[in-house]
């Protein structure tokens, strides 16, 4: 159990060398996406583009709620890991497996099922709507290899390897982009072309990622035989994993509304957001690489009772976020047109998107002092509260925003600048919280 070991070595060093890997499978799973959104974009019309766009918030959500419970799988295998328990890991990893794939049926259920009611909750645009519902009914049924391929991540990046699921999602992300171009040109498709792709490319990076695992060796490798759940380990799973999927969804549920925000505009303004809304997820699943090392980093030092490098490990991973999200915004800032130009050819399409890409480049470095304070509190074994936080603070005062500020200045900046005072407020409390759990958890090592 000492290949893997984040409790030695160099952290500024371990980190990065962690997180890259990391940040090139998030930024993939990223491309997934945006690769549909830029095939129906440039090849199919902007009517295809808003219809694909307005259901990145549904579709994060979904997904986010798989991410959270995989924060559960990661912070407990490292855990663990890190206590020299193997037992315990084998255990974990076992039920978490089940776990996740339980999850993501009923996910592929609910969504297919509701699909069409959510986006007419939305006020989705009429000319819109069918081609959607019919992107999402097919999308959702990639739902368990979505949690499946998540599980395997959780568990990898808990033991320090990063790699082995970058290179799944390479293969599978090329896979993506053939098809994409495949059907969508080849055989005439719209919405239904990119959502097939996205579904069989999902299930060969959730088979490939199972079949190296149950390959490994070491005491967190996957033997089918061993399935099963145990009622400690389902428990501890859920602990951690509900409250940051809850985090998640309710954070996207909190987005909802800014949609319906941006949907009291014409299509036009629809579709600039939909294509900028791209560059979103692509920073900030780059960032996210850090905040799971930043997890990963603590439990397993944490677990192996080295109390400095717990703090430092936060500390490190908080400046790596901070730094790559704020240039990566700034590049937005100057680059913007190009890059909303991958996504249509439409002119005043894209003078919309910049509306959006101008407040949010300047925005982004900001969240970092948010989730990296969620992930390091995560990383401590203390999940629920930083959740109740993110609620009242990135979701409610949302919610509120939506239904005055911009309801009284009825314009896309004052929808847009939620973001960064919400930001702003939610890291002041989760800072706060964190100094408070780390000084408990570490009069526990003593």
């Amino acid at each position: 159990m000492n290949k893997n070991d984040l409790t030695q070595g160099n952290l500024w060093k371990r980190i990065l060398l962690f997180s890259l890997p990391l940040m090139l499978s998030n930024v993939l799973q990223v491309l997934f996406n945006m690769a549909d959104v830029a095939v129906v974009g440039q090849f199919a019309g902007s009517k295809a583009l808003g219809a694909v766009g307005s259901t990145s918030t549904l579709v994060a959500l979904f997904t986010g709620i798989l991410i959270g419970m995989s924060c559960g799988v990661n912070v407990l295998v490292a855990l663990h890991y890190g206590a020299k328990k193997p037992k315990e890991v084998v255990e974990t990893v076992h039920t978490s497996a089940l776990v996740c794939l339980v999850l993501g049926i009923f996910l592929l259920i609910t969504g297919v099922t509701f699909s069409r009611d959510i986006l007419q909750l939305l006020n989705t645009k009429e000319e819109l709507i069918d081609g959607a519902t019919k992107y999402l009914r097919i999308y959702f049924l990639g739902m368990p290899a979505l949690a499946l391929y998540n599980f395997g991540n959780g568990v990898y990046s808990a033991v320090g390897e990063t790699r082995k699921p970058l290179i799944y999602l390479m293969i599978a992300g090329v896979l993506n982009v053939v098809l994409n171009l495949i059907l969508v040109i080849g055989f005439h498709m719209d919405v239904e072309g990119v959502a097939i792709a996205s579904v069989i490319s999902q299930y060969v990076s959730a088979i490939l990622i199972l079949i190296s695992l149950s390959r490994v060796k070491d005491v967190y490798g996957l033997v089918f035989t061993k399935l099963r759940f145990h009622g400690d380990k389902v428990k501890a799973i859920l602990t951690i994993g509900i409250p940051s999927s809850l985090q998640y969804a309710i954070f996207q549920v909190a987005n909802l509304f800014v949609q319906v925000g941006v949907n009291s505009f014409d299509a036009v303004m629809v579709e600039g957001n939909s294509a900028a809304a791209n560059a979103d997820a692509l920073v900030y699943d780059v960032m996210a690489a850090f905040y799971t090392a930043c997890s990963s980093f603590m439990s397993q030092n944490f677990g192996a009772k080295k109390k400095d490098r717990v703090l430092k490990s936060y500390f490190i991973s908080l400046a790596y976020s901070f730094g790559i999200g704020t240039i990566m915004g700034l590049l937005l800032v100057v680059f913007g047109e190009t890059f909303l130009a991958l996504f249509t050819k439409d002119a005043i399409v894209i003078e919309a998107g910049m509306k959006r890409l101008t407040i949010m480049g300047l925005s982004y470095g900001v969240s970092a002092f948010m989730d990296a304070s969620i992930a390091a509190c995560r990383g401590l074994g203390k999940s629920v509260v930083p959740t109740i936080i993110v609620i009242m603070g990135s979701c409610v005062f949302r919610v509120i925003w939506v239904y005055t500020v911009f309801a009284y200045f009825k314009t896309i900046p004052s929808l847009y600048l939620l973001y960064i005072f919400s930001w702003s407020i939610t890291a002041i409390a989760e800072l706060v919280y964190f100094i408070k759990i780390y000084r408990t958890q570490m009069k526990m090592l003593q």
